[in-house]
């Protein structure tokens, strides 16, 4: 047994998904949402790709942009990992739920069933499974959600190294929370309501083993005041000024002799939070922008997945 929390934030790897045309126009993206520059949003999520693999010396897995999932890039709802278990989500949004649609890839549900769906050669559905494929292929168990009561965005689960806690948001609801449990069962999960109309770690994440960092509205720090009641362990915090500048990457690639990285939003996207973020002394700050892409409802924490393959001692 090694010590409490030492598992967040272990990689090797990252997935992300190449920005789609079809991103650039709001009606594409989704109601609501406003037109945004393709050309900016592509050179941040390149940039951010370049940061992952050069910087953080992970193994760069990306995925072909998707024109049929303006949202594809947004693969970080998809999916929740730990240690060798990737549950695919059920997102809440009807839009969105061909980019976890199985596409024929063998697989777990949640119900131990095996998983075996196989698709026409004549179906016009596209070859979007390309998430669940790229886990499967290097080797992490898959778990599907069967129930169809049950909504989750992976962007509402929060993993502290010891502990899940899961925002029930208009995204996620308590039967997606209850999957996260049956699924992750070594650890305790528990549900923290979202006040807001965005997801837990819009506001909220680690910046280390011991540390919650989250933004300074009403709707975060009502989450961290219920997260301290729920949980058994100590955690410091540490506010800033931003929410979006809470939803950060805490990520130990392993590399000898270097000290761990916090992958954020930087000054060119949130200078009020900048020097409440060197507080984090033990981290090595290492800055991206996303803020053409947020205008489609992304979040750092969603622009990627980054998990290990490698052994845990």
């Amino acid at each position: 047994m090694g010590t409490p929390g030492e598992g967040l934030g272990r990689c090797s790897h990252a997935l992300i998904r190449g920005v789609p045309e079809s991103l650039a126009s709001g009606e594409g993206a989704g109601a609501g949402l406003p037109a945004l520059d393709l050309a900016k949003a592509q050179r941040e999520h390149g940039v951010l790709g370049g940061k992952l693999r050069q910087r953080l010396g992970l193994q760069l897995l990306e995925l072909p942009p998707e024109e049929s999932l303006p949202l594809g890039p947004l693969l970080g709802d998809t999916a929740v990992i730990q240690g060798d278990t990737a549950l695919i989500t059920r997102p809440w949004s009807p839009a969105r739920r061909p980019e976890v649609t199985p596409g024929g890839a063998g697989g777990i549900r949640a119900s131990g069933k095996k998983w075996g769906g196989n698709v026409s050669a004549r179906s016009s559905r596209p070859k979007v499974d390309g998430v669940r494929k790229a886990l499967q292929d290097l080797g992490l168990r898959i778990v599907e959600m069967a129930d169809e009561n049950a909504t989750l965005d992976g962007t509402d689960v929060l993993f502290t190294g010891r502990e899940f806690f899961v925002g029930l948001s208009k995204w996620t609801n308590h039967r997606g929370a209850e999957i996260v449990a049956d699924t992750f069962r070594d650890f305790a999960v528990s549900t923290v309501p979202v006040s807001s109309p965005c997801h837990l770690r819009s506001f909220c994440g680690m910046g280390g083993p011991r540390t919650v960092v989250a933004g300074s509205s009403d709707a975060a720090q009502k989450a961290v005041r219920a997260m301290a009641v729920l949980t058994d362990h100590p955690y410091a915090s540490l506010t800033l000024p931003d929410d979006a500048a809470a939803d950060c990457l805490f990520l130990r690639p392993g590399l000898p002799g270097v000290p761990p990285f916090l992958l954020h939003r930087g000054g060119g996207d949130l200078p009020n939070s900048q020097e409440a973020l060197q507080k984090l002394s033990d981290v090595t700050l290492v800055p991206v922008s996303c803020s053409e892409l947020e205008k489609a409802g992304a979040g750092l924490s969603s622009l990627c997945l980054v998990f290990s393959t490698r052994p845990h001692s």
